[in-house]
């Protein structure tokens, strides 16, 4: 179980501050990290929940608020048009670049065992970030669009990667499949029959046997590439 969680505040690249939900997990040791990246909805009870989560599994997690007090449907539209256009230097990707570097100074966080996991807006960032920022060791994209250039993945972290096999973001999960093998990046990307768009989510087109699967995807390739508490 989660030791604490609580609402804080880091400097951050579009705005003096951005907040963020901090889950420490019970007792003492350094930890492996988290940085749990929201979808359109923002960071809401669901994405608290997921970081609790994380907690609970012995990860000291961070959801941020990538929204902050702005208007969430602009905020989305300019965050979903700087992917578009200039995928890996926007400020979604700053704004997280930020977000890990407040999360790797603070205590009981090893800063050479930090990941990302991020739902659809969320994981496709997670994914583009990745392409720039060594310090992530591992992502979890979840139904999530490729950054453009997709060849830009040559520098990502191992990633596992859960998509619905119906929906508009499988031709991407296929797509980075392809890329990832191409250049060798360690990777688990699966589709998922029968599901939709925010399968995990708990509130909405929710699938509990995927979501369970993939929970199960992420744990295991999270312990595979940055251990758990020591």
């Amino acid at each position: 179980m989660p030791a604490s969680a609580e609402m804080i505040t880091f400097p951050a690249s579009s705005q003096p501050q951005l907040s963020a939900y901090l889950v420490r997990p019970a007792g003492d040791g350094s930890c492996p990290a988290v940085v749990v990246i929201h979808e359109a909805f923002g960071l809401n009870d669901d994405i608290r929940a997921i970081a609790r989560r994380f907690a609970g599994e012995g990860y000291v997690a961070l959801a941020v608020d990538l929204f902050g007090d702005r208007n969430r449907a602009v905020c989305m539209f300019r965050l979903m048009i700087g992917m578009l256009f200039n995928s890996l230097d926007h400020r979604g990707v700053r704004d997280l670049t930020a977000a890990l570097s407040f999360l790797v100074a603070q205590r009981g966080v090893d800063s050479a065992r930090v990941g990302a996991v991020g739902y659809c807006m969320g994981g496709s960032l997670a994914i583009a970030w990745s392409c720039i920022d060594d310090r992530l060791k591992v992502i979890a994209p979840y139904y999530a669009m490729n950054p453009r250039p997709i060849a830009a993945v040559a520098r990502a972290c191992p990633v596992v990667g859960s998509y619905p096999a119906p929906d508009f973001t499988a031709k991407s999960g296929r797509a980075l499949e392809a890329e990832l093998d191409m250049y060798r990046v360690p990777h688990d990307i699966k589709l998922y029959p029968g599901t939709k768009h925010s399968f995990f989510n708990a509130g909405r087109n929710h699938n509990p046997d995927a979501a369970r699967d993939s929970w199960e995807r992420v744990l295991a390739f999270f312990e595979q590439h940055i251990g758990s508490r020591q």
